[in-house]
């Protein structure tokens, strides 16, 4: 079989650290300590420091980003990505405790498919609704995924580049204070199309729903 060239938008995709890598967000906030004006009537004790914090619960269930390579399962991983090495591989992250990614890709004949599955840790729940919530705005034409996580969304969008189609559907699903992205990306380099919005949103969101039961499976912190 000859070898083909890639177009140059899937070469910079093949760049193992331009995927995701880099995608979360800086969790920069703490927990909120106690002001001096705080309206609290208790009597402190001679030994009690007048500037102890405040003992302000943040609602999170997770501590840590599970191992994201271990999420889908062999045979999702087959049927969406064939001729991939189903290990898959994990891309660096500044912090692995809070981001963590897992690749696969494989050009199989002339049917090429990359699939990412990450996993962000918030430090609360309301950190992760706000993120969530700035990147589906950030997002146009897609739609809502019931029953996936507390809100999911989906979107398909379709790029050319020298004529050559890829279709790329992102599913960002939010559990408590971790939010689940899939990106699956398909292209057909003999026809030079590439596979049905149906076919790509479908993959990413079953993707999507093994990532979100591995991580509510994988235990709260």
């Amino acid at each position: 079989m000859r070898s083909l060239p890639l177009p140059l938008a899937l070469i910079a995709r093949l760049t193992p650290v331009a995927v995701l890598a880099c995608a979360g967000w800086a969790m920069t906030s703490g927990p909120a300590t106690s002001s001096a004006d705080d309206h609290r009537s208790v009597q402190k004790s001679p030994d009690q420091s007048a500037s102890a914090p405040s003992s302000t619960a943040v609602s999170k269930s997770y501590d840590t980003a599970p191992a994201p390579c271990t999420s889908v399962p062999v045979a999702t991983v087959k049927s969406l990505v064939p001729g991939a090495k189903t290990a898959g591989r994990e891309i660096p992250s500044t912090d692995a405790k809070l981001r963590r990614t897992c690749s696969w890709n494989a050009l199989q004949g002339y049917d090429y498919r990359w699939l990412d599955v990450s996993f962000e840790v918030a430090e609360s729940d309301q950190e992760a609704k706000k993120e969530y919530e700035q990147r589906v705005a950030e997002k146009s034409g897609g739609g809502a995924v019931p029953g996936l996580g507390d809100t999911a969304y989906s979107v398909v969008n379709l790029t050319t580049e020298d004529k050559q189609e890829t279709r790329e559907g992102v599913v960002m699903a939010r559990v408590s204070n971790a939010l689940v992205i899939v990106t699956y990306n398909g292209s057909d380099f003999e026809t030079k199309k590439a596979p049905s919005t149906d076919e790509i949103n479908k993959g990413a969101i079953k993707a999507a729903k093994s990532a979100v039961a591995a991580l509510q499976g994988g235990g709260s912190g």
